[in-house]
């Protein structure tokens, strides 16, 4: 995935992140729910990840079309 591919997924991903958050405007979620908007944090965070990864890349004068997307349990160790 390039750059312009990883924005237009972290568009989508925000997008229907915002729909489910304002179709229960004043309501609980459901479980799955829930865990829908915990499963789109992570797919966001490893898009930022991987965006961070090819600008390191590209800056060390490597390939950042090497970089790639990594597991969610690394991209969400980072905020420990």
């Amino acid at each position: 995935m390039d750059e312009q591919e990883i924005h237009r997924r972290i568009g989508e991903l925000v997008a229907e992140e915002h729909r489910l958050e304002r179709a229960h405007v004043g309501q609980e979620l459901s479980e799955d729910e829930q865990q829908r908007l915990r499963d789109l944090s992570v797919q966001l965070d490893q898009c930022w990840d991987l965006l961070r990864q090819r600008d390191a890349r590209r800056r060390a004068g490597l390939d950042p079309d090497d970089a790639q997307v990594r597991p969610a349990n690394v991209v969400e160790g980072y905020r420990q």
